[in-house]
């Protein structure tokens, strides 16, 4: 085997080449590695991928993410968010910046029932971006509400980014969501207190109120909108805080809750199954490829020695272990930049959990940091993903430059949440604690 040195700068290297000049991540990692392997290890060594291929895309726990997927889907297309739009401005509509808050809301409930990210910044970006703006709200209001609250699906359970680092890095997936609840709710607090500060403060850039104002007994009939929605997160996130259910067999109460409520929004038929069928087939396998390409990549990295180079490296550094922490959660966020999520956990989970463990940081407490900074990278350019879901759904006046510049403040309060939960452990900590 060549030298770790030598392995690193080619292996990551290559990597940086292909990724500019196009080529899927998933095939950058898998071809990569696969050269590298035959070249500079033994052609034999070839043998091993379609082994650990194999061996971690038929885990059990996998399962969940198809189902996952497949319930996000449903509740994109059930009408739920409509329900819960029309619920949120009989409510909020009356408030300086109230369909902002209302939207947040909306989009922390969605994180609950769907688990990525897309679901609720698609559909909150066809329903509320056009609602405001026609109500005289900012532009960096209205997209950067929809943006930064359709990222909190992949921090508050059941969050499929959470399978996939949990299974990567060793860590307890229920543990995991348990910690995400609490930092979930603290950056959601952090989005609505900002709207309503912008409200107040700039009440030109939070819009006109809504001109129609709804008595308390039209107010209290659209609670009915919030039934369906409430009982799908008690029945996914209750079984698995709950000890009831395993996250695979949450994931399968939640794809059946989700095709319950597109019935009851009589939404559900044929049309709905395959298009959510393709979507599900699709998003599963790039999400699959990833991981198998991933896997060359950390074989390799783990037989050539390289890893336990960095490893000793990092834990030879003579500073305090938070600056080690710190430049670790710096390099995430310049990643999240770039590359895929599911990418980036592949890549270096394996590599940088074992020394935050070393150094004794709780491997949950980390996995949460780990996640929010994924979180924030799907708000940052040039390659957040929410940006150019937003810009697909968006109207035809608002342009990449404007929902760029709109995440900005979200970015900042997703960074001052991070910091708040380094210095607060028990943020991310207290319920796994007391749950588990």
């Amino acid at each position: 085997m060549s030298d770790p040195v030598l392995v690193t700068t080619l292996l990551f290297g290559g990597l940086v080449v292909f990724l500019a000049i196009g080529v899927p991540i998933a095939f950058a990692l898998g071809g990569l590695s696969a050269v590298l392997i035959a070249t500079m290890w033994n052609v034999d060594g070839l043998n091993l991928l379609p082994m650990r291929a194999f061996q971690n895309t038929s885990s059990f726990q996998f399962l969940a993410i198809p189902l996952f997927i497949f319930m996000a889907s449903v509740l994109q297309r059930s009408g739920i968010a409509e329900t819960l739009y029309n619920t949120m401005q009989s409510f909020a509509g009356t408030l300086r910046g109230g369909l902002a808050v209302g939207t947040i809301v909306i989009c922390t409930l969605f994180a609950a029932m769907a688990g990525i990210s897309g679901a609720a910044t698609i559909a909150m970006g066809l329903l509320a971006v056009p609602a405001m703006l026609e109500r005289g709200y900012a532009k960096g209001i209205a997209l950067g509400s929809v943006a930064a609250g359709g990222s909190l699906g992949i921090l508050i359970p059941p969050s499929v980014t959470m399978i996939v680092y949990g299974l990567i890095s060793g860590t307890s997936i229920g543990k995991l969501y348990a910690g995400g609840v609490l930092p979930g709710l603290l950056i959601a607090g952090l989005f609505i207190a900002y709207l309503l500060l912008r409200g107040w403060l700039q009440p030109e850039m939070a819009g006109g109120t809504e001109t129609r104002r709804y008595s308390w007994r039209e107010k209290l009939v659209s609670l009915k909108g919030l039934i369906v929605p409430l009982g799908l997160v008690v029945a996914v996130l209750g079984s698995i805080l709950g000890g009831l259910a395993s996250v695979t067999e949450a994931a399968a109460v939640g794809a059946a809750g989700a095709l319950l409520a597109a019935g009851v929004q009589r939404r559900l038929g044929w049309g709905l199954i395959q298009e959510v069928c393709n979507e599900t087939l699709l998003l599963s396998c790039m999400i699959f490829w990833i991981i198998i390409g991933a896997s060359a990549l950390s074989t390799f990295y783990t037989a050539a020695g390289a890893s336990r180079l960095i490893e000793s490296l990092v834990l030879g550094l003579e500073v305090d272990r938070y600056v080690i922490l710190i430049g670790i959660l710096g390099l995430l966020l310049a990643l999240g930049m770039v590359l895929d999520t599911v990418g980036i956990i592949m890549i270096t989970a394996p590599i940088v959990v074992p020394i935050v463990t070393k150094l004794g940081f709780d491997p949950v407490w980390f996995g949460i940091l780990f996640i929010v900074n994924m979180e924030i990278g799907f708000l940052t350019p040039p390659f957040g993903y929410n940006l150019f879901y937003l810009r697909g759904v968006s109207p035809p006046s608002v342009t990449m430059g404007d929902i760029y510049k709109s995440v900005l403040p979200f970015v900042m309060l997703m960074l001052l949440a991070t910091g708040i939960m380094l210095v607060f452990h028990d943020i991310i900590l207290f319920l796994p604690d007391r749950l588990f």
